[in-house]
């Protein structure tokens, strides 16, 4: 239920199809927009029921993996005998060691950097075993993918949506009495800010959701939170061994991690053993809060039992991800960056200050239901201000006029604000994609729209 084009609902498909499974895909969106995902699924015995559902579908059929973007009530899968996701068939049959990561922003780039460092220290095979590193999840990468070539020796990350852990809620592992379906060795959450209340309605609600990735735990594991009072909440929780990161010294006695200033290193610190740092000062994606996503990671690999020096030496090579404060242009003396993953006013206002000269901004799109203040405060100190046209826009509008911000805009496309923004770059200026609203309406997605815009910048500068 729901093929999409991220590849959740393709690799589903895939994965039960080559079982010998009789597999039905249906969507409400029609072959048109889906000819990419049903393409790579051309050579399997796949029906398709496309621009709708049908309830009888739903009824005979002996499971149901769903999307996760598909509320629970639906009253399809009310019909339905059971319901599954391409997590939990993973998560029933998977050997490998688990981190799971999960936040409202910066999941995305602290597991990568996680996967990243495993697999910077697996790959000269010195470890015993020949361990091996897998990334999945909300990151675009259903595991499936690579579920038949997991041991027990090996690591994968799993990033985590509320909407993913939501639909994990009291499940068990098939074959252990009492254990959680979802369990993961560490589990770690990034910043929590509003998000989704278009869904859920209130913090609690969305909350509620992120706590599952800990509530599986138990004095084997780790979990590591910040120091906020989310945080505090998840760490006092938890079952598992807290361990907090955070921007300053922690007190004797607490083990996790702390960064020494904005321009300085990230230590780590556990029981019976000595400070060590873990962040170098100088990293490759900027800002303070990718550091302390990475000051996170640390927290959790040295848990993992990897050593200090190999955990920073492998951070300092971090070179980021798409989508997420993404360096993908200079021309003319400009730099140019997508930051298209920024959904929510906290994560655009971020991208502002992660820059020592205030960047030229293009920002705007879609509400969903949030408050756009932290946006604004920020847009008032950006070089310029560049709208995209939406509801989130016109929301932040009003607030811009309030505090006198001057802006261009809204614009309807990726291509005319990529224009305004060639137009008013001068040499030196940097100019960063980072909407702060969802996508929907204008692209696909939040990938299509960062594609479009760097699409659309390389074009009009000739690169």
């Amino acid at each position: 239920m729901g093929l999409g084009l991220h590849g959740g609902g393709l690799e589903s498909a895939r994965y039960l199809a080559e079982r010998g499974a009789e597999v039905t895909v249906t969507d409400l969106r029609d072959e048109t927009v889906l000819a990419p995902s049903i393409e790579k699924l051309s050579a399997l015995p796949i029906r398709y029921v496309l621009g709708r559902h049908e309830t009888d579908d739903f009824k005979r059929a002996d499971m149901v993996v769903k999307n996760p973007g598909v509320r629970p009530d639906s009253p399809y899968l009310q019909a339905a005998r059971r319901v599954e996701t391409d997590i939990s068939i993973f998560l029933a049959d998977s050997p490998a060691r688990l981190t799971a990561v999960t936040g409202s922003k910066g999941k995305s780039s602290t597991a990568s950097a996680i996967h990243w460092a495993m697999a910077e220290a697996y790959k000269n095979n010195t470890v015993p075993g020949n361990p091996k590193a897998h990334l999945g999840g909300n990151i675009t990468v259903s595991p499936l993918v690579f579920l038949d070539s997991l041991r027990e020796e090996d690591d994968v990350v799993l990033e985590l949506s509320s909407w993913q852990l939501g639909d994990l809620a009291g499940r068990l592992k098939p074959g252990s009495p009492g254990e959680a379906l979802l369990k993961p060795r560490a589990a770690v959450i990034t910043a929590i800010m509003p998000d989704h209340l278009d869904r859920y309605g209130t913090m609690d609600a969305y909350v509620a959701d992120k706590k599952i990735i800990y509530r599986g735990q138990d004095g084997r594991d780790c979990t590591v939170a910040g120091d906020d009072s989310w945080g505090k909440e998840f760490l006092s929780e938890t079952k598992a061994r807290p361990l907090v990161y955070s921007g300053s010294p922690l007190p004797g006695g607490v083990s996790g991690g702390w960064l020494s200033g904005e321009n300085g290193p990230g230590y780590v610190r556990f029981p019976g053993k000595a400070a060590a740092e873990a962040v170098p000062p100088e990293l490759l994606t900027p800002g303070y809060h990718q550091k302390k996503n990475l000051l996170a990671a640390a927290v959790a690999l040295g848990d993992l039992g990897f050593e200090p020096d190999t955990i920073r030496d492998a951070l300092g090579r971090f070179p980021g991800i798409p989508h997420r404060l993404e360096f993908f242009l200079e021309a003319g003396g400009v730099r140019f960056y997508n930051d298209s993953a920024a959904t929510i006013p906290e994560a655009a206002a971020a991208a502002v200050y992660a820059f020592e000269k205030p960047p030229i901004l293009v920002t705007g799109g879609t509400d969903k239901n949030l408050d756009f203040t932290p946006l604004a405060n920020a847009a008032a100190s950006a070089g310029d201000v560049i709208l995209l046209a939406g509801t989130g826009s016109e929301k932040l509008m009003g607030l811009l006029r309030r505090d006198n911000t001057p802006f261009r805009g809204p614009f309807d496309s990726a291509e005319g604000a990529a224009k305004a923004a060639l137009d008013r770059a001068e040499k030196g200026d940097t100019v960063v994609f980072s909407p702060g609203c969802t996508s929907f309406g204008m692209f696909l997605n939040e990938f299509d729209r960062g594609n479009r815009w760097k699409e659309a910048v390389r074009r009009l500068a000739g690169a």
